[in-house]
């Protein structure tokens, strides 16, 4: 028999492995140090959740009009390339 203990959400629902194995190494740190992580998580997790809903809120004809702009500005060329945002530290032009 393993040693894994399936968790449970409050909802029922299973705690992944990754989740559960992040918990175990979380539960073994002093307590403000998981107070800090619990601090980050909640932040990231109503982080996601406002960027759901507005997306969730947004309309088709909004949409429609930031695809617009977008093919508008590169038409005009007003756009940069994307080797020039993402470019890899240390790497050759």
């Amino acid at each position: 028999m393993t040693d894994y203990l399936l968790m449970m959400t409050k909802e029922g629902n299973p705690v992944t492995r990754l989740l559960e194995q992040a918990l175990a190494r979380i539960d073994k740190l002093p307590e403000d140090a998981q107070d800090a992580i619990a601090a980050r998580l909640m932040t990231d997790l109503a982080d996601e959740n406002g960027w759901a809903a507005r997306f969730a809120a947004t309309a088709d004809s909004q949409w429609d009009r930031m695809a617009k702009m977008v093919e508008d500005e590169i038409a005009r060329g007003d756009t940069t390339p994307s080797d020039d945002v993402f470019r890899t530290p240390g790497a050759r032009s």
